[in-house]
Order: C-alpha cells, then structure tokens, then sequence
C-alpha cells in the first residue's frame, strides 16, 4: 500500500462515533469511555461479582491462606513488527505488567494463538522467539496454551491472548478504588512512546530521532518501590487511552479528584513533535512500559527514590496530586497556569494499538 494510501486510511480511521449504536465500533475497542460504558451495560451484570466489580487490571484471589493475582489481556496490534518490540513481547510484557499493578510477583502465563491461513511461518518463528526472550526476561514461564487457525482474511495474521498468574506477598491493599485525598500521582516515565511507535509505523513517517515503543516488564520496578516501605494505593499502567483515561478511572473509582502539573509531565521532543503533526494528544496515546503510582504523601520521597534507582524509573517525578472533588474530574494545570478539564478518551484516537 502506497504511503498516501495509508494515512489516509489512518486519517479515517478514529473519528468520535455517536453513543447511540446497534454494533460494535472500533472505539468501543479504545480503552476510554466507549469501552466502559461497553462494560459497564453488557459484562459487569451478566457476570457482576465483587471480584469483578473492582474494575482493576486483575483479580486478586485468596487462595489457601495465600494471595494470587490473575489477568488475561488479548492482543491485535497492527503492523505486528514496529520499532522496539512486537506482538510477542507485548503479549507478554503487557500480561506481566497487569499482574505487576497489582503488586504482585508474576510466576506463570498462558498463550492462546488466532492464526490466519497464509500466515508466514517465518514471521510465526520471530514472534514466538520474541516471546521466550520476553518471558525469560520477565522470569516467567508459559506452561500451556492453544492454536486455532481461521480461514485466510479473518484474523489478519495473527492474534494472541495471553493469561497470567503471579503471587501477591505484601499485605497492602492497591487498587483503583484506593486513591485518596491527599495522595500524590507519580509517573515513571515520558509518556506516549509506543502510541507515537505504532502512529509513525501506520503512517509511514520519517522523523529525524528515531522512537521506539516503551514496551517493557515493570514487576521488578514495583517490587523496589514495595520493598522502599511505601503505602501505595494505586498503580495503574497507562496503556489504551493513556495516562488520562487511567487516571480518570482511578478519579471514579476511587470517587476522588485529581490535579495535574503539565510541566511534570515528560514527553519527548520527537513523540511531541509527531503528537502535533496528528492532532494527538500525548496525554490520551498508549505506553507500554509506564506507570501511575497513587501514595500516600508521607511515603512519596521514598517510593520515587526507589523508583530512579532502576532503569525503568529513572525519569519518575511527582506529577499531581488527589483531592476532594464530588464531580471525580481530573484538571491539568497548563503551563501557562490556566486550567483544563481532562476527560476520559472519547472514541478511538488509534485502534489496534496493543
């Protein structure tokens, strides 16, 4: 396909579609507030429980006097091969680090293939060993698994769901529901990296400094910032709908408001510059390999050392804080000192992102 033809097929492709619809839309695949009220009317009462009903990245389960943390996440992003990973290692990184936001260790995974007929086995070989690498990286191992094939132009290549287990051996209780007035917001790092990767690749664009997705396992960055003895209430990773939307639902989860330093928030100046190119906003594109820490104000410094201490948060700063707020609404303080409202993501800024 021609460049001009993929940007534009880019271009149409994440228009704001109206609330009211007989069939599912891409946005409702966005992660922000098509996916919720997605959720919200057809999943949450057809199979409603109190594990369910927290709306966290995971479920924690108290099995025989223990706690286990247990996710699945499916994966469709598009091109399969972009700069800095692939649909391997974001099936597994992106499992991992749901299991991580609970705090928990990750210990297992499990790996579901949806293969198209044609599809390349050569490209099936690099995505597998992409994610043995990506797994012994995490130190973690896929013990079982499934493959179904589908008739040639119903996948498009290949799709993966992976599920994960891992234990939880900290007696914190961090969740979305657990932010609280007070509290300060920490950030790892720039934001909007593998939302910009995935952009450029679609678009075909040529930028002087190179970026690549973020992708990365962030379990060992948790762990370190539990073992500084910090009181964390939250950690959430950014992915779909990006630092906005997953802190607009921590804001109504946990029935809270939240406030923004815009000047705190690090995004790269290549990231930055193909944001403004598309009409992106960095605060709504996808990382995959980020986090939100909710904590609570005493322990911030600690926590934020303990994060800078590790490659993964060596740029983590402070960008907000919690406070009361009967509406639940997230407010970015601009650089200019003016105030906005962020919202969570309406329809799809980029689907198939993840």
């Amino acid at each position: 396909m021609s460049s001009s033809g993929r940007t534009a097929g880019f271009a149409l492709s994440c228009p704001i579609p109206l609330a009211a619809t007989e069939s599912v839309l891409l946005g409702h695949g966005s992660g922000g507030k098509m996916t919720a009220d997605l959720i919200a009317r057809y999943f949450l009462p057809a199979f409603r429980n109190a594990y369910l009903d927290r709306l966290d990245d995971q479920a924690v389960l108290q099995i025989a006097g223990g706690r286990l943390a247990f996710t699945t996440d499916s994966h469709v992003v598009t091109p399969l091969f972009f700069p800095g990973g692939d649909i391997g290692m974001l099936a597994v990184n992106g499992t991992v680090n749901d299991l991580a936001m609970a705090g928990a260790r990750p210990l297992y995974l499990s790996a579901a293939f949806i293969l198209e007929e044609g599809f390349p086995l050569a490209q099936l070989t690099r995505i597998v060993e992409s994610m043995s690498r990506a797994a012994t990286k995490a130190g973690v191992l896929l013990v079982t698994g499934d493959t179904k094939v589908v008739d040639r132009g119903k996948a498009d290549g290949c799709f993966i769901t992976t599920s994960g287990v891992g234990v939880v051996a900290h007696d914190l209780e961090i969740t979305a529901a657990g932010a609280r007035p007070g509290d300060v917001v920490i950030l790892s790092g720039a934001i909007a990296e593998h939302g910009t990767t995935i952009m450029a690749a679609r678009a075909d664009l040529e930028v002087e400094s190179p970026i690549e997705s973020d992708s990365a396992p962030l379990h060992e960055l948790v762990q370190g910032m539990l073992e500084a003895g910090g009181e964390i209430h939250c950690l959430r990773d950014p992915t779909r709908g990006g630092v906005a939307t997953a802190l607009n639902e921590i804001a109504r989860q946990s029935a809270v408001g939240i406030v923004l330093e815009e000047e705190a928030i690090l995004v790269k100046e290549p990231v930055r510059g193909i944001c403004e190119i598309l009409g992106f906003d960095p605060l709504y594109v996808a990382n995959e390999g980020k986090l939100l820490a909710v904590v609570a104000q005493a322990s911030a410094d600690n926590v934020l050392s303990a994060m800078r201490r590790r490659s993964e948060g060596c740029d983590a700063r402070i960008i907000g804080g919690v406070v009361d707020d009967p509406d639940h609404l997230v407010v970015l303080k601009t650089r200019v000192r003016g105030r906005r409202v962020v919202d969570m993501l309406q329809g799809d800024q980029l689907p198939r992102i993840c």
